[in-house]
C-alpha cells in the first residue's frame, strides 16, 4: 500500500525529444564581411562647463578632423536648443591649424535649472556640411 501511495505522488516522466543537428557549410568561412566606410571628416563638440549657473557664460568647443589631423580654415555654426526656444550663435569662427573653434554662450537664464540643453555645431568644409556630435550642459 505504501509503495502505491509513493508512486501516485510522483511526477509524470517525459521523453526527451532529440534536437536537429546544425551544420555550417565550409563556404561560409570564405565569405567576407563588408568593411565600414570611414567618413572623410569627423567632429565633436563639448561645453567648458557641464553644470553652469543659469546666468553663466560658458564656451562651446568643437574640433574638425580628417583622418586624425585637425582641419584648418573651415567655418563653424552653432545652434543652442534651450527648453523653450533655439538660438543661433552669432559668431561663425574659422577652425585653426588644430581644427578647433570656440563659441561664447551667455545663458541669460534661458534654460531652467536641472534641465539639459544641447548645442549642434556644423562645419562647412570643401562645399560639404559636417555635423558634430552634440555638446550638452545642464544648468544648476
Amino acid at each position: 500500500m505504501l509503495l502505491f501511495l509513493l508512486s501516485a505522488c510522483g511526477g509524470a516522466v517525459s521523453q526527451a525529444v532529440p534536437q536537429q543537428t546544425v551544420t555550417v557549410n565550409k563556404s561560409f568561412q570564405a565569405q567576407l564581411s563588408p568593411i565600414a566606410t570611414v567618413p572623410t571628416y569627423r567632429c565633436g563638440a563639448w561645453s567648458s562647463n557641464n553644470a553652469p549657473g543659469t546666468y553663466s557664460t560658458i564656451a562651446i568647443y568643437a574640433k574638425l578632423t580628417s583622418d586624425v589631423a585637425g582641419v584648418s580654415g573651415a567655418t563653424a555654426q552653432a545652434v543652442v536648443h534651450f527648453k523653450y526656444s533655439d538660438a543661433v550663435l552669432d559668431s561663425q569662427p574659422i577652425s585653426n591649424s588644430g581644427g578647433y573653434v570656440s563659441f561664447s554662450l551667455p545663458l541669460q537664464g534661458r534654460q531652467p535649472a536641472r534641465v539639459p540643453a544641447t548645442v549642434d555645431v556644423t562645419f562647412k568644409v570643401n562645399g560639404a556640411s559636417v555635423q558634430c556630435t552634440e555638446a550638452f550642459f545642464t544648468p544648476l
